[in-house]
């Protein structure tokens, strides 16, 4: 990362994961060695996770925690009391990534929402802050108004959106690409014929096929389950 430290590259998604399910499932993920885990404000489990958090033996310093900044709460003091009611929620006294979720250009607000991440980070609450689903033109202009280049882009990518330019834009810039919904949405693309061809030849299942080839690309990769 940008700002230091490290992410791990294979994670976790929560998104659509029941609050009351979280401590069943994440103390699953970490008992199989999962440590990165991507949570957000909007999927309404942040207080499952933080049990979860509280409930496992792994040390705090060995666990990479990511939530994010909802689309109601953008602006430079909302975000700012949006990141400590999650905090709360989440029983920590930091995140590792911290990420505007949207850029809601129409509300004009993310440039603020930004300014407010950079002092979270300064204060120690947030390790490091990026953006999730922003265009080339919203970067460019959190770094024209700021100076401050976000240390991850979470987008949505598969085989099926590749969303090469944005991959090149956010390589030239120093952005790590993560890849939300990486496996696409239902069983399109886990039935493709060239993918289960693949997977036969190598033994393997048409999902570790998809999501070694996003490693392979070098991103970050949260799959739900």
């Amino acid at each position: 990362l940008t700002s230091g430290g490290s992410i791990p590259q294979l994670g976790l998604g929560t998104w659509q994961m029941p609050d009351a399910e979280m401590v069943r499932v994440v103390g699953m993920a970490f008992e199989l060695g999962y440590r990165h885990i991507d949570g957000a404000a909007a999927y309404g489990n942040e207080e499952g996770l933080g049990r979860a958090i509280a409930a496992s033996a792994v040390a705090r310093s060995e666990l990479f925690i990511t939530t994010k900044l909802r689309n109601p709460d953008q602006g430079y003091v909302e975000s700012l009391k949006a990141l400590d009611e999650s905090l709360a929620k989440l029983r920590l006294e930091y995140v590792d990534l911290y990420l505007i979720h949207w850029p809601c250009p129409a509300h004009d607000r993310f440039v603020e929402s930004w300014k407010a991440l950079v002092e979270a980070q300064a204060a120690g609450k947030v390790r490091a802050i990026g953006v999730s689903n922003f265009r080339q033109q919203d970067i460019d202009r959190l770094i024209l108004e700021t100076g401050i280049t976000p240390a991850i882009n979470q987008i949505e990518l598969h085989p099926l959106l590749q969303q090469s330019q944005l991959r090149a834009y956010d390589q030239a810039h120093g952005i790590i690409t993560q890849s939300w919904s990486p496996l696409a949405h239902g069983g399109e693309l886990l039935a493709h014929p060239v993918l289960r061809e693949i997977a036969e030849k190598h033994g393997k299942s048409p999902a570790q096929v998809i999501l070694r080839w996003h490693v392979q690309l070098g991103l970050v990769v949260i799959p739900k389950s």
